[in-house]
């Protein structure tokens, strides 16, 4: 289904594995004209890699470390270096560490900050300072959090950090709504991850029974999937969504309002 991404080069964070990669493979049976994806597994960035080029779209992958704060330089100059311009933006890698106001340390909140915050809106700067060169329209799409409403006390810093970057995707759809780039934000509910899995399962200790248990309170009898993120960001990046910018928008079923029965 054509969405509006066909010739547009698209940059995704954290495409090796889960909402990044299902962007990433949205935006190729889209028929974008080239995607670069980022993270820190050299194999799977291959891997995800062969599989864009595999639906007939040119791909490439960045190993680089989100905390790094020469990184969003770093990436983006790779992806000028290979596809020569950059269209749009899905800043979709995070971590999901918990930890509490009370209880976090200056270390993690740090590199929370630094991969949640800093290096989203880094890229975005190096985005629309790039699409503002050209003069050309582009569009980005940040992936955040419901918990950025409020989150529960294990998420303190998580959802600080989104809550941030929730500000900073308002501020720069307003700042340049005359510059034609477009910037919205998908607040995500509980979603089924390759890293929820990990951490419900194993590091939170519930065991492999926790996801169905989960679905099964769901009103939909399921958590949101990667795909479901996936057609949203690619409405939100594509020319179908103009002139929508600056919107945030709760994709979530049960969490309304900041509160989670």
């Amino acid at each position: 289904m054509y969405v509006g991404v066909e010739g547009k080069v698209l940059l995704v964070t954290g495409g090796t594995q889960g909402v990044g990669r299902a962007i990433a493979i949205e935006a190729a049976r889209s028929g974008a004209e080239g995607v670069m994806i980022t993270g820190r597994n050299l194999r799977r960035g291959a891997a995800v890699a062969e599989e864009l080029e595999a639906l007939g779209v040119e791909a490439g992958f960045v190993d680089a470390a989100l905390d790094d704060p020469d990184a969003p330089a770093a990436i983006f100059q790779a992806t000028l270096d290979r596809f020569g311009r950059i269209d749009a933006l899905a800043n979709a890698a995070a971590l999901t560490e918990r930890g509490s106001v009370a209880e976090a340390d200056v270390d993690f909140f740090d590199r929370m900050f630094a991969v949640n915050t800093r290096a989203p809106m880094f890229l975005m700067q190096e985005l629309i300072r790039h699409l503002r060169e050209r003069r050309a329209h582009g569009a980005i799409v940040n992936i955040l959090s419901v918990n950025a409403h409020g989150g529960t006390a294990e998420l303190g810093i998580y959802a600080g950090s989104k809550a941030a970057l929730t500000v900073l995707t308002k501020n720069a759809a307003y700042a340049h709504r005359f510059d034609r780039i477009r910037i919205n934000g998908i607040l995500l509910g509980w979603a089924d991850t390759p890293g929820e899995r990990e951490m419900q399962s194993s590091r939170l200790g519930k065991g492999e029974g926790w996801l169905a248990q989960a679905e099964a309170a769901q009103p939909w009898g399921r958590l949101i999937k990667s795909e479901d993120v996936a057609r949203l960001a690619l409405f939100l990046l594509s020319d179908m969504s103009i002139p929508m910018t600056g919107s945030m928008v709760d994709q979530e079923q049960s969490y309304v309002l900041g509160v989670r029965d």
